[in-house]
């Protein structure tokens, strides 16, 4: 080859490597911005998920509150039944005094005058 010829592909294999370096970057940005796409979709998807599970477990708080609130109540009236029928109840007097700590027996709540709204038919 004479000098001039060779002179002569230096730009051309310099301008074919450019347009390579070009194609690889072109499918590099492709490549990235599918990458992020995913990345964002995927985000997306997590904080959906964690916004249905907040709903739920409010509604299931909600729930559990409303629960506590009806057996306090339930509780304040078996006290109130309780109270008012320990002074008349024989069966508590024949017994010896219990600490308040104790529970009372199955027996002495089994009392035909005695009732629950929440149990009634």
């Amino acid at each position: 080859l004479r000098r001039e010829e060779h002179t002569h592909l230096i730009p051309i294999i310099s301008a074919s490597q450019d347009s390579s370096d070009d194609v690889r970057k072109v499918q590099r940005r492709e490549k990235n911005r599918i990458a992020a796409q995913k990345s964002r979709q995927r985000q997306t998807q997590k904080a959906d998920t964690l916004h249905l599970e907040s709903e739920d477990l409010e509604k299931q708080n909600a729930a559990l509150r409303k629960e506590i609130k009806q057996l306090t109540e339930e509780m304040k009236y078996f006290t109130s039944v309780l109270s008012s029928h320990e002074p008349l109840c024989s069966v508590l007097a024949a017994s010896t005094p219990s600490p308040p700590d104790v529970v009372y027996s199955a027996h002495a709540f089994h009392q035909p005058h005695v009732s629950s709204p929440r149990f009634q038919p």
